[in-house]
C-alpha cells in the first residue's frame, strides 16, 4: 500500500485543498508566547508547553512536534 508524507499531505491541503498554514502557524505562535516567554526567561532551550490536552514540545525557539496529552480528542 502506498503511504503520503506529512509533508506531501500539507502540500496536498495546500494546493488542492485551499488550505493557507501561515494564518495557523501564526494563530499557534500567538497562544504560545506567553509560555515561551517565560520558558526562555528561566534560560530553558527545551521545553514543553501543555494547553488544551495537547503538548507542544520546544527546541531551540522551534516547535518540533505536538503530541496528545489525554485531556482531548
Amino acid at each position: 500500500m502506498i503511504q503520503i508524507s506529512d509533508h506531501a499531505l500539507v502540500r496536498f491541503l495546500e494546493r488542492a485543498g485551499g488550505f493557507r498554514p501561515e494564518p495557523l502557524r501564526a494563530a499557534i505562535a500567538a497562544s504560545l508566547g506567553r509560555a515561551h516567554h517565560a520558558a526562555r526567561r528561566m534560560g530553558a532551550t527545551r521545553f514543553k508547553i501543555v494547553a488544551d490536552g495537547l503538548a507542544y514540545v520546544v527546541v531551540d525557539d522551534v516547535v518540533v512536534t505536538i503530541t496528545d496529552e489525554g485531556g482531548r480528542r
